[in-house]
């Protein structure tokens, strides 16, 4: 059977900001059945033509550095192949194996052993923080250390080493911009602020940031925020670090323990699954998830007018809902009731199961909600207990 109809993300719409292993994460979401909305929020100025990162090596293999911190796997990978693009390749590595060679985690730990040399110490943690830890503990006055950049200046890790009286020299390995192409990243926001996503994955800091940007740009950036705060997107990021643009704004995020891809879609597995609506009615199953609803178990996509009238009635279970007030909840419906009962069949057509949702003469429609529903959901009011006389499904 087809992934994308049996995942546990089936139905949910994840839109992905990467762009440096942006397939890997979409494979591993589609394969558990999400739907993606790819919106490469950066994109990165290649080595060879980074002058800035020539100019940084050349200086460390002219006056070599006490310490020397790796941050990233792809990052020191970067700047070995691109030394040996210019020429320096080997006096980059001699020098590197005369410094104290720190490794930010496991990855970069097997990205300095792949390049012939070991590593002096690794967090187990992969956190810069207990990278500085380690420095301020042992001393760093009068020590020249190198920092080797990932996509961001960190200007507090740079600051606490020169406040501690250390000489930094930062090394720019690779430098961010915004993508050419801006038009994904504009129906992402526009998906963010519009209900159109589900969760939203950030697997750098300065992706966030460009968001962010691009949102202000369009005069849209507190609507993005609002939505991100509260009652919108998940917002999932791979690690601390990734998320702290968003936090720093009051956003909300779930990150996963372990700092990796495969663990950030197995969080979202868990996390949108368990904000889905699950309502007995009518003598089955209905699990009402971003853009489709299981049903007994069997996934059916429903439009997007028919999503919004599913909600509004799932908020009050077993009550009738009236036409006006489903009105509202419609995209751009105007003040026609006909647009309700039109967005009531196709959703009633994609269901595909009768009496679901019933409707009341002269007064709406409700969810018809199983006896004992009532102990779960509320004590129903009067006019909610409503039976089939009079009802048409």
């Amino acid at each position: 059977m087809d992934d994308r109809n049996t995942g546990p993300l089936a139905g949910y719409t994840v839109g992905v900001t990467a762009a440096r292993r942006a397939d890997e994460l979409i494979a591993l979401l589609r394969r558990r059945g999400a739907a993606v909305l790819h919106a490469p929020a950066l994109r990165i100025v290649p080595l060879a033509d980074d002058s800035e990162l020539l100019a940084a090596t050349k200086e460390l293999i002219g006056c070599p550095p006490d310490v020397v911190v790796a941050t990233t796997a792809i990052g020191f990978r970067g700047w070995v192949e691109a030394a040996d693009g210019w020429g320096v390749g080997e006096p980059l590595l001699e020098t590197l194996r005369s410094t104290e060679l720190l490794a930010r985690g496991p990855k970069v730990k097997g990205a300095i052993r792949a390049a012939g040399l070991v590593e002096e110490w690794s967090p187990e943690s992969e956190s810069l923080a207990e990278v500085l830890d380690r420095l301020l503990s042992a001393g760093v006055a009068g020590r020249r250390i190198a920092l080797q950049l990932h996509g961001e200046p960190l200007p507090g890790f740079v600051e606490a080493l020169r406040a501690g009286g250390a000489e930094v020299v930062v090394v720019p390995v690779y430098r961010w911009m915004a993508p050419e192409d801006l038009a994904p990243l504009d129906r992402l926001l526009d998906a963010i602020v519009g209900g159109g996503v589900d969760a939203v994955g950030f697997t750098s800091a300065p992706a966030a940031a460009s968001l962010l940007s691009r949102a202000e740009e369009r005069g849209m950036r507190e609507a993005v925020l609002e939505a991100l705060r509260g009652g919108g997107p998940l917002t999932a990021c791979v690690g601390p670090v990734t998320a702290l643009p968003l936090q720093a704004l009051g956003v909300d995020t779930v990150q996963p323990e372990r700092f990796r891809l495969g663990p950030l879609v197995q969080l979202l597995c868990r996390e949108l699954p368990g904000r889905a609506r699950v309502l007995p009615v009518a003598g089955h199953r209905l699990e009402i998830r971003g853009h489709a609803v299981l049903l007994d178990e069997e996934l059916r996509p429903v439009p997007p007018a028919g999503m919004a009238l599913l909600r509004s009635l799932s908020r009050r279970p077993g009550w009738v809902v009236a036409r006006a007030e489903l009105l509202r909840a419609l995209p751009g419906a105007g003040r026609d009731e006909h647009a309700v009962e039109t967005a009531m069949a196709r959703l009633r057509a994609a269901l595909g199961a009768p009496g679901l949702i019933q409707t009341v003469v002269k007064r709406g429609y409700r969810l018809s909600l199983d006896a004992g529903g009532e102990e779960k959901y509320g004590e129903l009011p009067q006019d909610a207990a409503v039976t089939a006389r009079g009802v048409l499904g």
